[in-house]
C-alpha cells in the first residue's frame, strides 16, 4: 500500500502541474477569444460610421446636385448646348407647369450670340425673339459690326469649300 500511496502523490503532483500548465492555456485561449470578440465589435462600429458617413455624402452630393441644378437655371445668359437637365427629369418634364414657373420663364431676357451672324439677340422665355430699341449711333454701330461679322462668316464658308476640294 505505500508504494501505491507514493505512485498516487507522484502522479497527483505530475497532474497538478499539467492542470496548472492547461488551465494557464485556456486562460490565454479565452484572452484571444476576448480580444478577438473586441476587435469584431470595433471593426462592425468602424463600418457603421463609415456607412453613416458615406449616407451623408452622398445626402450632401444630391443637394449639391439640386442646388447646381438651381443655379444653372439661374445663370440663363449662357448658351448650353447640354440637354438641360429638366428634360432629365422626365417626372418633371411631363408634369404640367404651373402659372407661376411660366411667369417666372418669361420674365427672364437674355442676350444671346448668333453664332453664324455674330449677331447678339434679345431671348425672352422660352425662345422668343425680341427687338431691341437703340439709338440711331447705335444701330449703325450694330449694323457694321454684323456686317464685318457676316463678311467673316462668309470668308470662312468659301475657304472652307476650297479645302474639301
Amino acid at each position: 500500500m505505500g508504494k501505491k500511496k507514493m505512485k498516487s502523490k507522484i502522479r497527483g503532483s505530475s497532474d497538478t502541474s499539467s492542470s496548472s500548465s492547461e488551465s494557464e492555456q485556456e486562460k490565454e485561449k479565452k484572452k484571444l477569444r476576448k480580444l478577438k470578440k473586441k476587435l469584431r465589435r470595433e471593426k462592425k462600429k468602424t463600418e457603421k460610421a463609415l456607412k453613416k458617413k458615406l449616407k451623408e455624402e452622398i445626402k450632401k452630393l444630391k443637394k449639391a446636385r439640386r442646388s447646381s441644378s438651381r443655379s444653372v437655371e439661374a445663370r440663363k445668359d449662357e448658351i448650353s448646348t447640354d440637354i438641360p437637365i429638366e428634360l432629365m427629369e422626365k417626372s418633371k418634364a411631363m408634369a404640367p407647369m404651373t402659372k407661376e414657373e411660366w411667369e417666372k420663364k418669361q420674365s427672364v431676357v437674355r442676350r444671346v450670340l448668333d453664332e453664324d451672324s455674330g449677331r447678339y439677340r434679345l431671348i425672352k422665355g422660352e425662345g422668343e425673339v425680341l427687338e431691341e430699341i437703340v439709338s440711331q449711333d447705335r444701330h449703325r454701330q450694330i449694323n457694321r459690326e454684323a456686317t464685318i461679322a457676316d463678311g467673316n462668316f462668309f470668308q470662312m464658308q468659301s475657304i472652307e469649300k476650297l479645302k474639301f476640294k
